[in-house]
Order: structure tokens, then C-alpha cells, then sequence
């Protein structure tokens, strides 16, 4: 099988940011699939949105179980630990520890089968948490790897990695993606209607006021 420089793999959370990633990639790419992590994540409600996004997008979603990785760290992510700075790390106790470095392999190593060169992930080291794992040098570093770990010639996309919350909706709707995001899942709690009090919710909605643009998952 050749390797198709028109295709495209979007890891799809079911998220915000992730879905405005996944247009992004289908108006770069000719041909787009979607692949989707159940790690053992608290809210599984996310999983059911990538599922719902990807089917009216009208691409492939691809669910994969990486569970174990629920057992390897304690954070509010797959377990009820509270929502706060972690006091030794700094991080906050949302941060799953290898969890992007994890979801990029995984990733690649589909997309190797399939013969799609262009990975797409939607992070962004602007108006985010303080994770380590969403850092243009991680990816930079993660491309390398998978690239001499695989002997494949991937390109990593973050097409989100420099944007505001506030550009990343703005870049959703010049996308046509608006509508899309009623479908999406933020909320840390797993709530829905969200919580609008955890971190993600404060940061999507403090995007989207700065947009001057109602969220549609609240219309």
C-alpha cells in the first residue's frame, strides 16, 4: 500500500478543541479519519461526542481502549480526586501524566498500517492548564520520535498550538465548525449541562464571551 499525502488522522476527543482540529483537517486533506482514546476517563460522556461528531462530519472514528492507563497515576481525570494544584508538581491534578505522548504513539502506529502520514492533534500551550504534554516542543519532539521509532514519514499537525481560546472559535466558525461544537464535551466533571465552574469550562467560556459568540452547547 502507498502512502497517501492526502490523508489524515485526527485524534478526536470529543472536545472543543479537538473538533475545530478535526475541520481544520478536512479542509487541508482529501480523505480524513478520526481515532478516539477510552482511557478509562471519568467522563465518558466525551467518547459518545467523538462518536457523534466524527458520524456527522461524515468521517471514520476508530474507539480504541487504552484503559490500563486509568492504573498507572492518581488524578481527577479517572478518579473523583478534587480539582485543584497539584502542591508538589504545580500542576493541576487534572494533568494525566503521558496521556498525549501515549495518544500521538497510538495513534501513529494506526495510522502506519493505513499508511497515512499527517497526524492532527488539537493542543495548544496558549489559554490552557499548564500541561507539559501540550507544548510545541513536546510535538516536536514526539514527531521526531515516531518518525525514527517507526521509520515513517509522519507530520504532526497542531494547527490549535499558538491559538487563544478565543482565535480557536473564531477559527471554528470560519471553519463552519460552530454548529459541531453543540455536540462537544469540555466539562472536567463530565457534566452536562457543564458545571461551568472547573477549569476547562471557565477557559471555553471565557473564549467564547471573547468571541462575542454564544457556545452553542448551551442554545
Amino acid at each position: 500500500m502507498k502512502i497517501n499525502e492526502n490523508s489524515a488522522l485526527v485524534i478526536l476527543s470529543g472536545g472543543q478543541d479537538s473538533t475545530t482540529a478535526l475541520f481544520w483537517a478536512k479542509e487541508k486533506f482529501q480523505e480524513v479519519e478520526t481515532i478516539t482514546f477510552d482511557y478509562g476517563q471519568r467522563h465518558k460522556r466525551e467518547l459518545g461526542c467523538a462518536k457523534k461528531i466524527a458520524e456527522i462530519a461524515d468521517v471514520p472514528n476508530k474507539l480504541v481502549s487504552i484503559t490500563s492507563l486509568s492504573q498507572l497515576s492518581d488524578n481527577a481525570m479517572v478518579n473523583e480526586t478534587e480539582i485543584k494544584e497539584n502542591e508538589e508538581t504545580l500542576l493541576p491534578t487534572t494533568f494525566v501524566p503521558g496521556r498525549n505522548l501515549l495518544f500521538v504513539t497510538m495513534a501513529a502506529a494506526y495510522a502506519y498500517e493505513k499508511r497515512i502520514p499527517n497526524l492532527i492533534i488539537g493542543v495548544s500551550q496558549v489559554d490552557y492548564s499548564g500541561y507539559p504534554d501540550c507544548r510545541e516542543e513536546t510535538m516536536k519532539s514526539l514527531e521526531e520520535t515516531i518518525n525514527l521509532g517507526m521509520e515513517f514519514p509522519f507530520k504532526l499537525h497542531t494547527p490549535l498550538i499558538y491559538k487563544t481560546k478565543k482565535e480557536t472559535v473564531l477559527l471554528a466558525k470560519k471553519l463552519g465548525a460552530l454548529e459541531y461544537l453543540k455536540y462537544s464535551h469540555t466539562c472536567y466533571k463530565g457534566k452536562f449541562p457543564p458545571c461551568g465552574e472547573c477549569p476547562a469550562c471557565k477557559l471555553r467560556t471565557k473564549g467564547f464571551e471573547e468571541a462575542g459568540i454564544a457556545d452553542p452547547l448551551l442554545l
